[in-house]
Order: structure tokens, then C-alpha cells, then sequence
């Protein structure tokens, strides 16, 4: 059959081989085979070593009409159609046709396709890998290979650069037409199991973390000095839960050892009013892995805030809808997360939502929390298709932030994605800029990670460690309630930024010293004084911990040989020779550009004693843990069944049950594998 017996009445198609065109400009000729409500079995052959599709197409029964054909193709819209395509000299094709009015261009009268009825086209591609749901960008499913090529690793990638014009061109169609109704893939949904609506999004080895090498040992006489930004990030602690529960270890690069020990809250002593924003605590006592050194134990808590006194939010919910998020673990979760933060909020804080898949848009306006139910159903309305132009999607959310603008309250922007960004501005660098020039305006950003396959925790570290803000990665809804409901306080709101850390040792009692953690949050020693220099912030009620190892002088733990030709001097009678170190920490009031400093000596006397406080111990068993995992280069033959009982030592009140939940996580970790199976779709 040709071409030009393909469709009939106003119901048009859209055909996809080397570009998206529309064939709604052929007409099937009426005739007595094909009567009104009869299916048509439509058999097209694309030539030798081509598949053969059957087409059962039901045409309902049509009443001419004499309405003006722009009219007619504006109704196909409504009434969406599939088309199949598979030819050997060209890639294949799926197209879920929700646009037909969109594109105007001719199919060759040479070129073969294959009409059908949605469900069976949807269950075909699905059974062959021709159809991938992270290829659907509102309504154009897109695949494609050469023949004897797979599909998977040339073709898709291919086929969505040639078309990056016309996906983009349908978009801009959509939105004219529609406005900002948040769609997935444009098509109705075919009855019985076949429903790729409810097919899982699944993806496996994609996930990208900052490759870092663990902090060398440093010889005390050769670098005295110290200096990083603090991390309350705590995203690598859930993705490892998430894995290990997966019945698999986390790759090493995902497991950032100070977010495993600052997943917990510590009960530190706090300070006593809120212009001096946190009180740090430092201990210094045997190290549980190596008998021959010291660790020093830096606690921060930071000033918790009464609900009362808490400033008016101005909160702009950035939302991921792509294709990428169609999965249980990922947009169902985070609309539900979104909906625990609701219950954190006062009712004259303002929320909007921006989303992005292909494009971006806001779905939601500035709403106070009073009007819950409005934000609830903009919430419920959100559904997953399409790629992901997330740079796009920061933009307007921004734009937005800075519109509704609060001088008076707290105005930050929460991005909730797996960190796929395929559309537009992807490079990490380019973001981190506009990240950069933002932060400026006052407005913070944070970061919610979700799912696992695709999950680029490196962008979403780049965005949140520049934006002012903090990451989370959300795996279970009890996540999102430690996160967003029980320490809204210190995830909303900052009390102190650009929070600087530098340790200055003495080389007179300290040959070597090894900072555990904070790789990629070192800071130059220049950069510690320095204001323009970004840093970390500390939010509400925040705790933040930091664990150096210490090899004290004539230690036989010593990594480092003594040069032959360096002079050891020692300064008889000075008071500071015996201190361990220097503590100085910098931080900024979260409205002023002028930081502060805190400063505390190290000294034996004051500072060291023979049982290592309780949550000292439990930060240690936590630090011990994540270096296992990482290879355990510094903690010699100690075991994981050693953090369990180190753990178990010091697991106290444990209130909402997060200690005794990394016990048990230690335990799995011991039976996980190494590397994840394959996972068929």
C-alpha cells in the first residue's frame, strides 16, 4: 500500500525517519473495503530485511464535516496516533504522534510506514528496545540504528541530535498551544498490561560521582596548615544506604566519608544566642583502628531556632519531569517529599513550582501555604516525559525567586532531580558560572538528588556547593521526613555561610597528620581569609563534625621518614609547645559580606582524655566505616564487625532510630556484592 492510503478523516499522523514530519496531508480514499467503524488491516513493507507490522487501526464512525481544514487538524490533536517505522536504509523510528498539527513537513512518497493501534505499536517497540522512555519528549518517542548496529549505543544517541531542532520546534508547539500544562507522553492510554505510562524508566551504570583520592598523610614541618570548607551535605550517606539495601557496595567515589558522619545529628553543646551562630567542641583520644595515633575530634553545632522566630520563606520548587524520572523511586517520591515540606511551612511562607523536561515553565505561581490545596494539585497534576533541559529549568526558577523576592525572609530554590540534564546547558563548568553570579542576589539554592542508574551526583554537588546550599539525596519517604520535616530548620534556613575551617599544627608535638573526608572541599591557606571566597553554610540546629588522625612526635605510627638534613628545634619554656594545634574557624552572618573569626587552642590538658566522648566515638565508628568502604588504605585490619561494636558502644538515645539503622546497614554490607547484576528490562 502506498502512502497515500494511510489515514482518513482529520485524523493525522506523524511519521519520524531523518527528521519529524507530518503526513496529515494524505487522505485514505473511502470506499466499500473500508467502511465507517470497520478496522483496516494496513500492511506496508520498507523492503528487504525490514520488519513486517500488522496494523489494526479502529476508526470510529465519522460524520462529514465541512469545517476548514486547519480546523480538522487542530481536532487531530486530540485524538493522537502511533506510527511505526522501520526501514533499511534508515534508522527506525516510534513516534507517539500527540503533535500532528506541529510540523509541517512531507513524508516522501517513497518512504514505508506502518500504521497502528496504540497499544499493540507500544507493545511491539517495547518487546523489541525500539521504544525507550528516556526518549520520549512529550509526545515523540525517538530511536533509531543502522541495520546490523545497536540500537541502544548509535542509534538513539544519533537520532536525538539530528532531531534537537524538531523536538525543540514541538515543544514551542505545545506550550503555544497548551500554556504550561505539565503532559507526559501525549498519547491515550491503551488498555490491558501493554501501558508504557506505567513502565518503569530503569537505567544501570550511568550514575557519575567526582573522582577523588583520599587525603594524603601531611609531615606537620613540611605543612602546617589546614584549610577546607565545611560540608553539611549528606547525599553520599543515602546512596550508600540505598545500594547496600540494593544488596550491592557503593562505588568507592560515591562514599564521601564526612557526609556518612554528618548524615547524623550530634549532641553537641550549642551556643547561647544567635549572634554567635554555633560553638565548636574539640576532644582529642586514641584512635579505635591504630593504638599508636590520636584523632581530634572538631564538633560545630549551630544555634536552633524557634519556629516562632523563623523568617517568612519564599521557596521556588524546581521539579524534574523528564523521562528519566518516570520511576517509583523517583518523581512519585519527590511529589511526596514535596508534600511533607508543605507541612513544615507556615501559612504565610510562598511557594511556586518550575518543572522541565524539553523545555521548562512554571506550573505553578507564587502561592502562600495557606491555599495547600492548590499547591497539592499542581503538585498531583506532574507527570514524567520528555528529556531534560534543566540549565533552562534554573533559569526560570530564579527568575522567579527573584520576582517574588522577600527582603525580610529566607529565598531559596530546592531542585529536585536525578541530574540528568541532556538539553541545552549541560556542562558542569557553564552551570557552576551562572550558579556563581546568582548566589550574589541573595537567593540559595538546594539540591534534593533522586533515583539510582542515571543519577549524576557530580552536577548536583557542583550546583548545591555553589549556590549557597546544601545536597540531599532522597531514597524512601523517611528520608524525605529526616530531610525536609524533622531538620526543615537547618535545611531551610542558614544561620551562618561561607563557613571556613583552617588548622594550624604544631610540629613540635605532631610529625603527621591526615584531614579524614573533605576532599573536594579543600580551600587554599590564602583562601581562608579571604571574603570573596565561597564556602559552606550552616543551616538551624545544624551539627558538623571534623576528624583529623594524629601521629604525636616519636610515634612508631610514623608513614613519613625524618629528613637527614632537617633541624628539629624546640623553644624551651613557651607555653604553646605542648598544644596539639590552632583552631580557627571564618564564617559570614547569612546578610552581611564581612566574616567573623573564632579561635581556639589545642592543648593536652584541656582537650584529651582517656575515654573519647560518646558522640565522638559514634563519629568515629562512622568515619571507620566510610573508609572501609573507600578501601580502608589508613584503618590497617580493622573490620566491620569492630564499627558495629564501636557503634553499639556509643549509639545512646538514638531518638529516630538513625544509629541503629547503620548498624544494621554495617551488617547487610558485609554479604553485598561488589558490583550490581545486570538488570533486564
Amino acid at each position: 500500500m502506498k502512502m497515500s492510503h494511510v489515514l482518513a478523516g482529520s485524523v493525522s499522523v506523524l511519521v519520524l525517519s531523518l527528521a519529524v514530519v507530518n503526513v496529515s496531508q494524505f487522505q485514505t480514499p473511502g470506499g466499500p473495503e473500508t467502511g465507517a467503524g470497520k478496522p483496516d488491516d494496513l500492511r506496508l513493507r520498507s523492503g528487504e530485511g525490514s520488519r513486517k507490522v500488522e496494523a489494526n487501526l479502529e476508526k470510529p464512525a465519522q460524520t462529514p464535516s465541512a469545517e476548514p481544514a486547519g480546523r480538522q487538524n487542530e481536532a487531530s490533536n486530540a485524538a493522537p496516533n502511533v506510527v511505526l517505522r522501520d526501514d533499511k536504509n534508515a534508522p527506525s523510528s516510534v513516534v507517539v504522534d500527540g503533535l500532528a498539527g506541529a510540523l509541517t513537513e512531507s513524508v516522501a512518497p517513497s518512504d514505508s510506514a506502518a500504521v497502528t493501534s496504540t497499544g499493540e505499536v507500544r507493545r511491539q517497540a517495547g518487546q523489541s528496545g525500539a521504544y525507550r522512555e528516556r526518549d520520549a519528549v512529550r509526545g515523540l518517542g525517538i530511536t533509531g540504528g543502522k541495520p546490523g548496529q545497536d540500537k541502544a549505543e548509535n542509534g538513539r544517541v544519533r537520532s536525538k541530535q539530528r532531531l534537537a531542532a524538531k523536538v525543540a520546534e514541538a515543544e514551542s508547539f505545545e506550550q503555544s498551544q497548551f500554556g504550561n500544562r505539565v503532559a507526559g507522553i501525549v498519547a491515550p492510554a491503551p488498555t490491558g498490561g501493554d501501558d508504557l505510562h506505567r513502565r518503569e524508566y530503569r537505567d544501570q551504570g550511568r550514575d557519575k560521582f567526582q573522582k577523588v583520592q583520599p587525603n594524603p598523610v601531611k609531615v606537620t614541618a613540611e605543612e602546617q596548615v589546614s584549610t577546607f570548607s565545611i560540608d553539611v551535605d549528606t547525599a553520599s550517606y543515602s546512596f550508600m544506604r540505598a545500594a547496600i539495601n540494593d544488596g550491592v557496595l557503593p562505588q568507592k567515589d560515591a562514599v564521601r566519608v564526612e557526609e556518612l558522619i554528618n548524615y547524623f545529628p550530634y549532641d553537641y553543646e550549642g551556643p547561647e544566642t544567635r549572634e554567635t551562630p554555633f560553638k565548636a567542641t574539640v576532644s582529642v583520644f586514641d584512635t579505635p583502628w591504630n593504638a599508636e595515633t590520636k584523632l581530634m575530634h572538631v564538633g560545630i553545632k549551630g544555634y536552633q531556632i524557634d519556629a516562632a522566630e523563623a523568617p517568612r520563606a519564599n521557596l521556588v520548587f524546581l521539579i524534574d519531569r523528564s523521562g528519566s524520572m518516570n520511576a517509583a523511586n523517583k518523581l512519585p517520591l519527590l511529589i511526596n517529599s514535596m508534600k511533607l515540606l508543605l507541612d513544615s511551612l507556615k501559612p504565610d511562607d510562598t511557594v511556586s513550582i518550575v518543572t522541565y523536561a524539553g523545555g521548562a515553565g512554571t506550573v505553578l505561581a507564587p502561592t502562600k501555604v495557606a491555599d495547600k490545596g492548590r499547591i497539592v494539585a499542581a503538585l498531583e497534576s506532574l507527570h514524567a516525559g520528555g528529556s531534560t533541559a534543566g540549565a533552562e529549568g534554573v533559569r526560570q526558577a530564579y527568575r522567579l525567586a527573584e520576582r517574588n523576592f522577600d527582603a525580610n525572609g529566607v529565598n531559596r530554590v530546592i531542585l529536585a532531580t536525578d541530574g540528568d540534564f541532556n538539553v541545552g546547558i549541560t556542562n558542569p563548568d557553564e552551570l557552576k558560572s551562572f550558579i556563581e553570579r546568582k548566589r550574589k542576589t541573595g537567593i540559595f539554592l538546594s539540591v534534593l538528588g533522586f533515583g539510582m542508574g542515571n543519577y549524576n551526583d557530580q552536577l548536583m554537588q557542583t550546583l548545591a556547593q555553589n549556590g549557597n546550599g546544601a545536597a540531599a539525596y532522597i531514597d524512601t519517604l523517611s528520608e524525605a521526613r529526616k530531610v525536609l520535616v524533622e531538620e526543615a530548620g537547618s535545611t531551610l534556613f542558614p544561620i551562618a555561610k561561607d563557613v571556613k575551617i583552617q588548622m594550624e599544627f604544631n610540629p613540635q608535638t605532631v610529625s603527621e597528620y591526615r584531614l579524614i573526608g573533605y576532599e573536594t572541599r579543600l580551600l587554599n591557606r590564602e583562601d581562608f581569609n579571604n571574603d570573596k571566597i565561597d564556602a559552606g553554610e550552616i543551616g538551624a540546629g545544624h551539627s558538623v563534625t571534623a576528624i583529623y588522625e594524629l601521629t604525636l612526635k616519636n610515634s612508631p605510627a610514623r608513614l613519613v621518614d625524618s629528613l637527614r638534613y632537617q633541624s628539629e628545634t624546640t623553644i624551651a619554656d613557651d607555653p604553646k609547645s605542648s598544644e596539639y594545634g590552632f583552631l580557627k574557624i571564618r564564617y559570614k552572618l547569612p546578610r552581611e559580606d564581612t566574616s567573623k573569626l573564632i579561635t581556639e587552642a589545642i592543648a593536652p590538658g584541656t582537650h584529651e582524655s582517656d575515654g573519647a566522648p560518646r558522640e565522638a566515638r559514634f563519629a568515629a565508628a562512622v568515619a571507620a566505616f566510610g573508609q572501609i568502604l573507600r578501601g580502608g588504605r589508613y584503618t590497617g585490619d580493622f573490620s566491620p564487625d569492630d564499627v558495629i561494636d564501636l557503634a553499639q558502644s556509643a549509639k545512646g538515645e538514638d531518638r529516630f532510630g538513625y544509629r541503629a539503622e547503620f548498624i544494621n546497614l554495617v551488617r547487610l554490607a558485609k554479604s553485598s556484592a561488589a558490583m550490581e547484576q545486570l538488570k533486564r528490562q
